[in-house]
């Protein structure tokens, strides 16, 4: 009986090129395809490496690769007209892009009307192989786009959390965190009543925003109204005008964007109530409308454009096959301007 064969050696993979090269796989996946944006002394050394250990490629995964479609793929259930004049939302876009770009991956995006049709999308996209992965925003209590990606196993990342995010990895905003450095920077200024005009119940960054509001401002025996809103301009002035002309009036009032914050200015101005003197105006999202306007509002700092590349760029991670775990939370810093009287 002739003597069965052992498993012969192992084939020399990408990540072993990498290790010996000292690059990123993506580098290694770059110069083996001729694709670029390597330096020449870099491309010759991953060659020259591949050569050294016998690398051959494998045709499945070619295949694979072939078969892609070389974008990924983000739904807004928003107005279209938020991507015009919402800061937040333009940085983010940036940062993916970016991150993408770099990549050689192009990003689709497309406006829908609720996060129903956002569901939609994201099954038509697979089906139709239009894209290799796709970013979820504005994360939702019990959101019905995490089970739909798990079940088509489409490769997606949270832009968000945390929620009902089942095994998606996500990149928490780090709201729990700035909302608490809002209400002792108020409580320290001696602000006793402090109001905030919030965003949507239906997101789960609101929801996590309006416990911890609560229970910083019991916590130091302050009180405060919360009211919600859908984020828009007139919304946020709506409802900073209710929330002065009604007992008790508040002495501060944090609102969850800067597009609120300028509105629920505006408003306090319209009113007459001085800012500072009579009214702290804080914003939750920092951006250039709070440094021009006057007074310039106090606001959480963050780096949107680095959040929205670092969420880019795991999921590239994610569809090349690589484990993705739950990120750290984005930095934030609190500055302190004219609008509480820093």
């Amino acid at each position: 009986m002739p003597r069965r064969q052992g498993p012969g050696p192992r084939r020399p993979t990408i990540a072993d090129i990498a290790e010996r090269a000292g690059v990123s796989k993506g580098s290694v996946s770059y110069a083996l395809n001729g694709n670029p944006g390597l330096s020449d002394h870099t491309r010759r050394r991953i060659l020259a490496i591949a050569e050294e250990v016998g690398w051959q490629p494998n045709r499945a995964a070619r295949a694979l690769s072939a078969s892609r479609s070389g974008a990924c793929g983000l739904a807004l259930a928003r107005p279209a007209r938020t991507l015009a004049y919402e800061p937040f939302f333009s940085k983010l876009l940036s940062g993916i892009e970016a991150e993408l770009s770099a990549n050689q991956i192009a990003l689709m995006l497309q406006i829908v009307e609720d996060v129903e049709a956002e569901g939609e999308a994201l099954r038509r996209w697979w089906a139709e192989r239009r894209v290799d992965g796709v970013l979820l925003v504005d994360l939702r209590v019990d959101d019905p786009r995490v089970p739909i990606v798990e079940e088509l196993h489409l490769p997606a990342v949270i832009v968000g959390g945390p929620g009902s995010t089942g095994n998606v990895p996500f990149f928490p905003g780090n709201d729990a965190g700035g909302v608490t450095r809002i209400v002792e920077h108020l409580v320290a200024l001696g602000h006793t009543q402090v109001d905030r005009v919030a965003g949507s119940p239906a997101f789960a960054s609101t929801q996590v925003r309006t416990r911890v509001f609560k229970q910083a401002l019991s916590r130091a025996g302050a009180r405060g109204r919360v009211v919600n809103t859908d984020y828009t301009s007139t919304a946020g002035a709506d409802a900073t005008r209710k929330l002065l002309t009604k007992e008790p009036v508040p002495t501060a009032i944090v609102y969850d964007s800067d597009i609120m914050a300028v509105a629920g200015l505006s408003v306090a101005q319209e009113l007459g109530v001085p800012v500072p003197g009579n009214l702290a105006v804080v914003s939750f999202d920092d951006s250039i409308l709070c440094e021009v306007v006057r007074p310039s509002l106090t606001a959480c700092a963050r780096d949107v454009e680095v959040y929205g590349a670092s969420a880019a760029r795991a999921l590239v991670r994610l569809i090349e096959g690589e484990d993705v775990g739950t990120q750290e939370e984005a930095p934030s810093e609190l500055v302190a301007r004219a609008s509480t009287g820093g």
